[in-house]
Order: structure tokens, then sequence, then C-alpha cells
């Protein structure tokens, strides 16, 4: 079960993607919405409005707890933002709001990632890019030297909206990490006596 955080932003367009894919998939409001979750993708959409929303339904620590248990992440756009040192605080990167410039600068781009063939069709809407990471911290992508994706343990960032370009391939991937850390799951509860 993929949980996607709904309290503000994109999040159907995640949930029809992930459903495409085979996946089952729940919208995330309240802590309650996190129980028997295997991963998590937390959308694009107004920062700011998200953590008020975080906020008043007390998911911050228990967001913090889950995904340092190990819960996989997707993050795009705010979700990006939602993960950095300055507001959920579970990688180690600070994001830069705004950082490609307001709406009317949004773009298009191909992007190369380590791991795939052929490059990835980007949209960035009102971007951020990663300012700050630390040594842990796998840049994926970037634009003019800016890095827009990147990968600390099962927490995979990007700065624009895959779910929109109809671009699967990295929802894919997320979900590897999901199937990945869900067996290691089973194997440690299996091997225990």
């Amino acid at each position: 079960m993929i949980g996607v955080l709904a309290l503000q932003g994109g999040f159907d367009a995640h949930l029809k993607t992930l459903r495409a894919l085979g996946e089952e998939a729940r919208e995330v409001r309240t802590v309650a919405d996190l129980d028997g979750l295997d991963g998590l993708v937390i959308p694009g959409g107004e920062s700011t409005t998200m953590t008020l929303g975080i906020a008043r339904e007390g998911l911050a620590e228990p967001l913090r707890e889950a995904i340092r248990g190990g819960l996989p992440v997707l993050g795009t756009c705010a979700g990006l933002i939602m993960l950095d040192r300055e507001h959920l605080d579970v990688m180690d990167i600070v994001a830069r709001r705004n950082a490609f410039g307001r709406q009317v600068r949004s773009f298009e781009a191909d992007l190369d990632f380590p791991d795939l063939d052929a490059p990835v069709h980007a949209v960035f809407i009102r971007a951020p890019w990663i300012a700050e990471h630390g040594p842990g911290v796998e840049v994926l992508a970037a634009v003019d030297g800016h890095p827009v994706a990147a990968r600390e343990g099962d927490i995979m960032v990007l700065s624009f909206h895959p779910e929109i370009s109809g671009e699967t391939r990295l929802h894919e991937a997320f979900l590897e990490r999901v199937r990945a850390a869900r067996y290691a799951r089973r194997a440690s509860a299996t091997s225990r006596p």
C-alpha cells in the first residue's frame, strides 16, 4: 500500500500514476492513514500550505518517525521542500523555493539519470532546487549545475513533476525501493526467534 499525502497539491495525479502501475494507493490526511503503508509520496503543491496542514493534523512527528524508521518516500517539487532540513528534517538537503523563478518561468527539460537508458522529460513549475546537500546524498540530475533530483537511502526527491508528463520510470524506481524495503522487513520478521 502506497500513501500519497493529500492535504494540498497534486496528489490525485500521483494516485492515478501509482494505480496505473498496479499498486494499491490511498490518500493520507491523518495520522491513522499512515498505518500499514509500504511507501509514501509527498506531492507538489504549495509548501507553506502543506506545512500548515501537516501541523494542523499532527502529522509532523509521525511522518518523521515513519521515514526515519525506513519508510521509502518520493517527494516531488514541494515534497522535496517538505523533506529538507528546514521542514521535516529527514533528508540532508536544503531546498531553495521557487529557485528557477515564478510561474511564468516554468519550463520543461530532458534530464539524464544514471540508471535510466533514455532521458526523463521533466516539467518544472515554480520549482525548487537543492541549494545544499550532505555527503550521503546522491545527486541524480541537475539543471545548469543545480541539483534537481537526489536520493538518500530510501528517500528520493525531484524538483519537477513526473506525474504530469506521463513519465513513469521514476515512480517505478521508487516502487522498486518500496518492494526491497518490504522484502527486507518480511525477511527480518521471519528470522526472529
